[in-house]
Parts: structure tokens; C-alpha cells; sequence
């Protein structure tokens, strides 16, 4: 079945619109590419996917080799914002970025909403 990347863009670009301190997101293949981005003016998107993959993967074997079972997901937190990496499906991974203002708790929440509505469209 083929994913409908138009749909995926629509989706990812009405959560930075709609969701308050989201600075941009990104679906990505596990390999490194990009399948859907909504990000900010300047980021190169292969870039970004490429980077996302690595840290999701190298995060994943630090978690089987300390022994801590799956990983849930990444979080970068900078002076200037956060960036959360975490699988979306078996083949997918999703980063969004986020303001240094965002709340955490409802910046989980929020992504928790989006990785439901992704699912159906990766499934």
C-alpha cells in the first residue's frame, strides 16, 4: 500500500499551526528519509531526516545495552527549545521541535494525539 505523503504534510503542517510552541516536525523513514516535514525556513529536511534515524538508532541500542527494554522516545532539550524524537509504526520515526516555553507535559500529550493520527495513516 503506498502512504499518501500529501495527506501526512497536511496532517504534520496543521500540528505546527494549530499547536501552541511547536516550531516545526518531521516523519521520517528509518533509513533517514524524509516522508513528511513541516519545519522551520532554513533546515535542510534531508538533513534533519538523516540526523533523526541516527539518533533514534543509536538511542535504541543504548537502551539494549543498559538494559532499559524499548526506547519510548528521544528528548534534546537546548537553551533555545527541545527536539523529541519517537517511532511512529515499525518503519516511521517523528521529531518535533519545540520552544523553550513549551510546557512538557502538554507537549507529550499533544504528540501523543498526533503519533494516533499518523498510525492510521501508516498502518
Amino acid at each position: 500500500m503506498a502512504i499518501n505523503t500529501e495527506k501526512l504534510g497536511f496532517i504534520l503542517q496543521t500540528f505546527v499551526t494549530d499547536t501552541n510552541d511547536i516550531q516545526g516536525v518531521a516523519l521520517v523513514t528509518a533509513d533517514g528519509l524524509p516522508l513528511a516535514t513541516s519545519l522551520p525556513n532554513g533546515m535542510d529536511e534531508e538533513r534533519v531526516s538523516a540526523m533523526s534515524a541516527a539518533i533514534l538508532s543509536l538511542g535504541e541500542r543504548i537502551c539494549l545495552e543498559l538494559a532499559r527494554g524499548t526506547i519510548e522516545r528521544i528528548f534534546v532539550e537546548g537553551k533555545k527549545g527541545f527536539g523529541i524524537l519517537t517511532g511512529s509504526g515499525e518503519d516511521a520515526i517523528l521529531l518535533v521541535l519545540a520552544s523553550e516555553t513549551a510546557k512538557q507535559g502538554v507537549l507529550m500529550l499533544e504528540i501523543k494525539r498526533l503519533l494516533a493520527e499518523l498510525k492510521l495513516i501508516l498502518m
